[in-house]
């Protein structure tokens, strides 16, 4: 089950694209999947023959992406029988200066994409805590909250990104859990530049266990209060930086 539910993440991030530019799309469909940490650093993607049907471009086109990719030093290709596309990707470290130039890039849509991502997710939070989950499925949220409470700074972001995106899948809409996808990478590059503080980790930390409880237990008012106090923190902290 936890092998189906990750696969369905992937299939959150490598949607069939939908506008003229196949090249362009497809570069940046698997770039939102490096950068969101759906596949991180060392993970190897999915097929090719699997990867070109997910999203719906030639294997011509699909290879023409990877070979760009692989140049600019986000993936390597390897030969033999454990082969593939591997990603060498790692996130820069936070920085404020970054964060800032992401600011920038939002504009006056940063506080949107903010109320988006909040509605968004106390919802699925809430969903997800009143549904009758599987043995299979309540693992997979707790290995997504046991990587990110064991995550080192390096991983950690990463690890925060599956745990939320964990929660959407959860909720049995794959329509639900692709929006929350799209909200993530609106959000992604200021996410990752927020410079990691000790105490701020725990804190979320302590959130995150927060929110599993409540889903775990079916106390939905319970999930939706706990993830609504976590995205409040991350973006008064955000604000905090920027102001």
């Amino acid at each position: 089950m936890e092998e189906a539910l990750l696969d369905r993440q992937l299939g959150t991030v490598f949607r069939p694209v939908r506008t003229g530019n196949a090249f362009e799309e497809t570069v940046e469909r698997i770039l939102q999947a490096i950068k969101l940490g759906v596949i991180g650093h060392g993970d190897r993607l999915p097929a090719e023959r699997d990867l070109a049907a997910r999203l719906g471009v030639s294997r011509e086109t699909l290879r023409e992406a990877l070979r760009s990719l692989q140049q600019a030093g986000f993936v390597e290709a390897r030969r033999g029988r454990y082969g593939g596309t591997f990603v060498t990707y790692r996130l820069p470290a936070p920085d404020v200066d970054e964060l800032r130039r992401a600011a920038d890039d939002l504009g006056a849509e940063l506080e949107d994409a903010l109320t988006l991502r909040l509605v968004l997710e106390t919802g699925a939070a809430e969903l997800a805590a009143r549904r009758e989950l599987s043995e299979e499925q309540r693992g997979y949220l707790l290995q997504r909250l046991a990587d990110a409470d064991g995550a080192s700074p390096e991983e950690y972001r990463q690890c925060d990104s599956r745990f939320h995106l964990a929660i959407g899948e959860l909720t049995g809409s794959p329509s639900l859990a692709a929006s929350i996808t799209e909200a993530r990478i609106r959000l992604n590059d200021l996410l990752n530049a927020i410079p990691m503080l000790g105490r701020n980790i725990d804190h979320a930390s302590e959130q995150h266990g927060a929110m599993a409880r409540a889903i775990l237990t079916g106390d939905a008012p319970a999930a939706r209060r706990a993830t609504e106090e976590h995205l409040e923190a991350t973006a008064t902290l955000l604000r905090a930086f920027l102001g």
